[in-house]
């Protein structure tokens, strides 16, 4: 099976609860890499741009400001099947329905505060790397 690469953001709740390096942990006990890794701060313009999909829904607004509440962490992820692996270890948006030993059960709060985004199709896995990382910042 080829090799392919994901996104995901550890975002402001789970980075408030230091719980980078324990998403870090999960993420790589499937057999996945991390090849790049950025702390940063999403500006609103940023935060617009990147959840634009989400732009008509209700929740867009509460969205972007959550995501510009303080500093998240940018992923790129590499392995085989790892758009589909990535999902697995996050477990469903909504934290509280999430299965006992994914990321969003042991980090997230609620369907909101769910800890990580992960891209769902290599396609926006595509885009969504970019927003975020240029060739050069990829391992």
């Amino acid at each position: 099976m080829p090799i392919e690469r994901t996104f995901g953001i550890v975002k402001p709740d789970a980075v408030a609860k230091n719980a980078v390096g324990g998403v870090i942990d999960l993420i790589e006990k499937t057999g996945l890499k991390i090849v790049g890794l950025r702390l940063t701060q999403l500006s609103e313009p940023q935060a617009r741009a990147f959840y634009a999909v989400h732009r008509e829904r209700p929740f867009f607004g509460d969205l972007v400001r959550f995501m510009t509440s303080g500093p998240c962490v940018a992923m790129a992820i590499e392995g085989e099947n790892a758009v589909t692996r990535y999902r697995e270890v996050m477990g469903p948006t909504d934290s509280k329905k999430a299965p006992a030993g994914t990321i969003r059960n042991r980090y997230g709060t609620d369907i909101e505060k769910n800890a990580v985004h992960g891209s769902d199709a290599p396609e926006t896995a595509k885009g969504e790397l970019a927003f975020f990382f240029s060739g050069l910042d990829l391992a």
